[in-house]
């Protein structure tokens, strides 16, 4: 295996063991609201984690190259039939739980705990499936139910279906919008995910123009206008594991999470949905807070969130699109001007790791206690596991810690790998550091937000 890394990662370590050492006020997503108060000031806390990761970064800048990507470590070959049951387990699957959501959702008791269109869409799809690509990969090329329905469609036609190529000026632009309304305007910002007829309506919606967009553009549609598709796959540059397809084969591969991170993305449309991932799932959190809290009472009414709702998420939005644009700016101005859209597009999965660490953070116990609920369901309350008795308070705000600054840790190695392909060492290391600017006001925004009490 290759060392060139391994340098760097005691002393990460080291740093992200000694903040989860501390003990603060903890939050999460749908968490009981409360805490535990740290023992040292919070301000403390946020400094030194800010500067955790502005040192990380200077550490990597000196000395010897510590630049370059593990090898592979260990690989393991996937029979074709172990494969060919996951695909036909995975669709089936899918399938189900669209069911399970829309039927659920319209003919099952109207109450969020009591059914299964809440408890499944929200917290173990929407939300556990993302957790599932940051740790094996996107499962969603097999689970994807629209897209099952449609290789139906086109086995009965005995043809591919599709009307028009799908045009490439497009992007993933379609996915960006699906993910700005759906995650970050209905789940944030409404009362539709406590609703189970309105969750239905919504799902159901949104599968029929999955399945009437990819009849008219055929199967790119799934790919890139799908916004669980597009952030999944983002997403999924974290995982610890890739598969590949060699001679009919497939072979599971190990490697640093930082990896695939620092691919370039397609275009500026996948930049401003990898921004929006970091973005929202910040703005999930902040949505807990008490301050946010009172904030949205006077801006909401019985029917939903007024314009100014709307139009303060969105602001949030702009703003982290802005300060990734003026730190991607100053460094193409600082290397030597290449393009702006190629720097973007160059650096934009080097932020992927910030929104996958502060997903996992923010929502695990969500998802695990929720994915307990529906077992219960399911088996008409037989069997109800509490699948987060096991986490103390303190435990689980440590876990926080740790994971919100090792995943920008992980993001701040990704961008030094990126700066130094790009430019060389010399140049590489100073154009860095409008990134690690960024990074750093990102890793005490994250903090402060897990750091405030929620409201139930």
């Amino acid at each position: 295996m290759s060392r060139r890394w391994q340098p760097a990662l005691p002393a990460a370590l080291l740093t992200v063991l000694a903040l989860v050492g501390t003990a603060g006020v903890a939050s999460a997503h749908g968490a009981v609201g409360g805490g535990i108060e740290a023992p040292i000031p919070l301000w403390l806390l946020y400094g030194g984690a800010g500067l955790t990761v502005a040192v990380t970064a200077g550490w990597l800048a000196v000395g010897e190259d510590r630049t370059g990507r593990v090898a592979v470590d260990w690989a393991v070959t996937v029979p074709p039939g172990v494969v060919r049951a996951s695909v036909v387990g995975g669709r089936a699957l899918g399938l189900l739980a669209l069911v399970a959501v829309v039927a659920g959702g319209l003919l099952g008791p109207q109450v969020r705990a009591e059914n299964v269109a809440t408890v499944l869409f929200w917290p173990v799809w929407l939300k556990g499936l993302g957790l599932v690509a940051i740790l094996v990969g996107s499962p969603w090329r097999v689970v994807s139910p629209w897209a099952t329905l449609y290789e139906g469609l086109s086995w009965l036609e005995g043809r591919e279906l599709g009307r028009w190529a799908y045009p490439d000026r497009l992007g993933v632009w379609p996915a960006l919008a699906g993910f700005l309304v759906l995650v970050g305007v209905v789940e944030n910002l409404t009362t539709v995910p406590r609703s189970p007829r309105l969750t239905a309506t919504a799902v159901a919606a949104y599968a029929l123009a999955m399945v009437v967009g990819a009849l008219a553009f055929g199967r790119p549609w799934l790919h890139r206008a799908d916004t669980f598709a597009v952030l999944y796959r983002l997403l999924a540059r974290v995982s610890p594991l890739s598969v590949e397809r060699e001679r009919g084969h497939y072979r599971l591969y190990a490697r640093g999470p930082w990896r695939a991170c620092t691919r370039p993305v397609a275009d500026c449309s996948v930049v401003a949905v990898a921004v929006a991932a970091v973005y929202t799932v910040s703005f999930d959190g902040l949505t807990e807070t008490p301050e946010f809290q009172a904030l949205l009472t006077a801006l909401t009414g019985d029917g939903g969130p007024t314009p100014t709702a709307v139009g303060l998420y969105l602001g949030g939005f702009a703003l982290f699109l802005a300060s990734y644009g003026i730190a991607v700016w100053t460094v193409d101005r600082i290397a030597g001007p290449t393009g702006w859209t190629a720097t973007a597009t160059a650096f934009a999965g080097s932020v992927v790791p910030i929104a996958a660490a502060y997903e996992v953070a923010h929502t695990y116990p969500f998802v695990l206690r929720n994915l307990g609920t529906l077992v219960g369901l399911a088996t008409g309350g037989a069997l109800t596991p509490a699948l987060t008795a096991w986490l103390p308070v303190a435990g689980f705000w440590a876990s926080q810690v740790g994971l919100v600054v090792g995943g920008h840790l992980v993001a701040v190695v990704a961008a030094h790998a990126v700066a130094t392909d790009r430019y060389g060492r010399r140049v590489g290391r100073r154009a860095h550091a409008p990134l690690v600017v960024v990074m750093v006001g990102y890793t005490v925004l994250s903090l402060w937000i897990i750091s405030r009490p929620v409201v139930a």
